[in-house]
C-alpha cells in the first residue's frame, strides 16, 4: 500500500473554486460514490462488488471473519460447534435487534438458512448456499445446520449469509427487501433510490459485534459513472471517498495536497468469458482454435504496463494467484498475432469474423482488446452496458465474449470462483461435465491436498480449452478526503464502520 498527495482536480475542478471544507465532517455525514449502479440492495440479488459492499453493512452473518488475521470471531451466533463434516451447531446471540426494532432469534436464523436452501427461491448467487440441507432448532437458542454433502469451506460460507428478519421477509418479499432493507448489520438503510443513491445511518441499537460500533453517523451513497466527474465532486468537497481511480489520473493528481490516494491490492481478477457451449450452432466460439487464437491476440502484458500499471500482475489461470487452489501451471498463451492468424485460418476462418464483446467497466483496457482482435481479424462491436443487463444477457446465452471482473466475494479459495463459472450454475459457459465433476469432489472432501489435485485438473484444462481468456488482477486507487481516515484492506470490502474522521 502507498500513499500519494492528490493533485488538485484537473481544469475542470478549478471551475467550482476554492473546495468546501470538511463538508462532510461538518454534518457528519460520509459522501461515497460508485461508478456501477446497484441494481437491487437485497442482498441475495445482486451478485456485484457494490451489493456485497452494501451487505456486509446492513446484515451481520452468524460468524464474522477478521480481514486482518482470517479467524473466526463470534457475531449472531455466541459460539459453535463443528459436530461432523455435514453437521455444525451454533448458539444464537440474544438481545440482538434488527433495523426495524423486531428481536432476532433462533426461527429467523432457521427461517433464512431454510429460505436459502430452496431451489427455486430465486436467488442470484447460489454458490454460498446451496450447500444447505435445512437448518432446524435444537433448543430455545440453539440451532442445527445440516449440510448436503462434505462441506470444507462452511465456516467461510457461513460468515458470508445475512441472517433476515422472517416476519418481515414475509410480509415484503425480495422486492420490498431490495427497496427497504432491514438487518441486523451497523448501518441501516433509510433511504433507496434504485440505480442512483443509498442514505445509510449508523444503528443505534447495534450490539456488541466484533466488527465494532461505527465511529461516523451517516453515509450517502451516489451513483456517478463519470470518473472525471467524481473526481470534481471530490476535488470541490462534495464527495469524501472514491474508489476505482485508473492509474493514469491518480498519478497527474498526486501534487495537491486537497486528498489522499491510496494504493491497494485486491482480490479482483480480469478475464474474457467466452461462450463456448451457447449461442448459434455455427458460433466461431464453439471451436478450441478460435478461443486459443483469442488468447493469443490479447496483449495481456502491454495492457498492464500501459494502462493497468500499478502493482497489477497478469495472470493466465482462472483464480487470483494466492487463493488456496490456484496454479499457474497451465497452459499459457503468450501474445503472438501471427499464430492467432494460424489458429483461426485451421479453424475455417483465415480472414476472422465478427462478434460481440460485452464489458461494464474498464473501457480503455476493452478498448485495447478490440483493437487487438481486429489485428488478427476478429472485428468485434463493443457493447457497452450496466452490469446487470450484461449478467442478464450472458445467463441468456445471448453473449459471445465478456469482458468481467470478479472478486471471489473476498474468500482466499478457488472454491469462490471456479464453481460459479465452470461448476454448472448460471455463469458457466463452458458446460464441460468433466470439469464440473472434479469441481464437485472437489467440494466433497476434507482432504486438503486431493482439493489441490483436483482443482489443478480443472484449472489446467479450462486453460487446455481457451474457456477464459485470464488478464490481470487488480489493485484499486482509493481517492478521500484529508479529513478521513480510512483503511482499505485486501478483500476489496470498504468497510466504512471502521472509518472515522480526523
Amino acid at each position: 500500500m502507498r500513499y500519494l498527495a492528490l493533485a488538485g482536480a484537473a481544469a475542470a475542478a478549478l471551475c467550482f473554486g476554492a473546495p468546501t471544507a470538511q463538508a462532510g465532517k461538518a454534518d457528519d455525514t460520509l459522501n461515497i460514490a460508485w461508478d456501477v449502479e446497484v441494481p437491487n440492495a437485497n442482498m441475495y440479488f445482486d451478485t456485484s462488488r457494490n451489493g456485497v459492499i452494501i451487505a456486509h453493512h446492513v446484515w451481520d452473518a452468524l460468524v464474522w471473519r477478521d480481514p486482518a488475521t482470517g479467524d473466526f470471531k463470534p457475531a449472531l451466533a455466541t459460539a459453535w460447534n463443528v459436530v461432523n463434516d455435514k453437521t455444525i451447531e451454533l448458539e444464537i446471540r440474544q438481545g440482538v435487534k434488527f433495523h426495524n426494532g423486531d428481536p432476532m432469534t433462533a426461527d429467523d436464523v432457521v427461517y433464512t438458512y431454510n429460505y436459502l436452501a430452496q431451489p427455486d427461491n430465486g436467488i442470484l448467487n447460489r454458490n454460498f448456499s446451496n450447500w444447505i440441507a435445512k437448518a432446524e432448532k435444537v433448543g430455545d437458542n440453539k440451532v442445527r445446520i445440516t449440510a448436503k454433502d462434505t462441506t470444507p469451506l462452511m465456516m467461510l460460507y457461513i460468515t458470508e449469509l445475512g441472517i433476515y428478519p422472517e416476519k418481515y421477509y414475509k410480509e415484503v418479499g425480495p422486492d420490498g427487501m431490495g427497496l427497504k432493507p432491514v438487518g441486523t448489520g451497523p448501518y441501516k438503510i433509510t433511504a433507496v433510490e434504485p440505480g442512483k443513491r443509498l442514505e445509510f445511518e449508523a444503528f443505534a441499537d447495534y450490539y456488541d459485534s466484533p466488527k465494532g460500533k461505527p465511529s461516523i453517523k451517516k453515509i450517502v451513497q451516489r451513483t456517478i459513472p463519470e470518473m472525471n466527474t467524481q473526481v470534481v465532486e471530490l476535488a470541490s468537497g462534495r464527495l469524501d471517498w472514491i474508489w476505482r481511480v485508473p492509474q493514469d489520473q491518480a498519478e497527474r493528481l498526486e501534487k495537491s495536497g486537497r486528498v489522499q490516494i491510496i494504493n491497494a491490492d485486491t482480490f479482483r481478477v480480469g478475464y474474457l468469458a467466452l461462450n463456448a457451449a451457447g449461442g448459434p450452432e455455427d458460433s466461431p466460439l464453439r471451436k478450441q482454435k478460435v478461443r486459443q487464437a483469442i488468447n493469443h491476440a490479447i496483449d495481456v502484458e502491454g495492457i498492464v504496463k500501459n494502462l493497468v500499471r500499478g502493482s497489477s500482475q497478469v495472470i493466465h489461470s482462472a483464480c487470483y494467484p494466492e487463493q488456496f487452489g490456484c496454479t499457474d501451471d497451465v497452459k499459457k498463451y503468450p501474445y503472438d498475432p501471427a499464430k492467432a492468424k494460424a489458429l483461426l485460418a485451421e479453424a475455417g476462418y483465415p480472414n476472422g469474423f465478427n462478434t460481440t464483446l460485452y464489458a461494464y467497466r474498464d473501457r480503455p483496457q476493452n478498448e485495447a482488446m478490440l483493437s487487438n482482435l481486429a489485428a488478427v481479424g476478429i472485428k468485434a462491436d463493443l457493447r457497452y452496458g450496466q452490469y446487470a443487463a450484461t449478467r442478464d444477457a450472458l445467463r441468456k446465452g445471448e453473449v459471445p465474449i465478456a469482458s468481467l471482473t470478479w472478486g471471489s466475494n473476498s474468500v482466499p479459495d478457488v472454491d469462490a470462483i471456479l464453481p460459479i463459472f465452470f461448476g454448472g450454475l448460471p455463469d458457466d459457459l463452458a458446460k464441460d461435465t468433466e470439469v464440473q465433476g472434479w469441481l464437485k469432489d472437489a467440494a466433497s472432501t476434507l482432504d486438503q491436498d486431493k482439493r489441490k489435485a483436483l482443482y489443478k485438473q480443472a484449472l489446467q484444462k479450462i486453460a487446455e480449452q481457451a474457456y477464459w481468456v485470464p488478464t490481470f488482477t487488480y489493485t484499486t486507487n482509493y481517492a478521500i478526503s484529508n479529513t478521513l481516515d480510512f483503511k482499505p484492506t485486501a478483500d476489496e470490502i470498504p468497510r466504512f464502520w471502521t472509518a472515522k474522521w480526523k
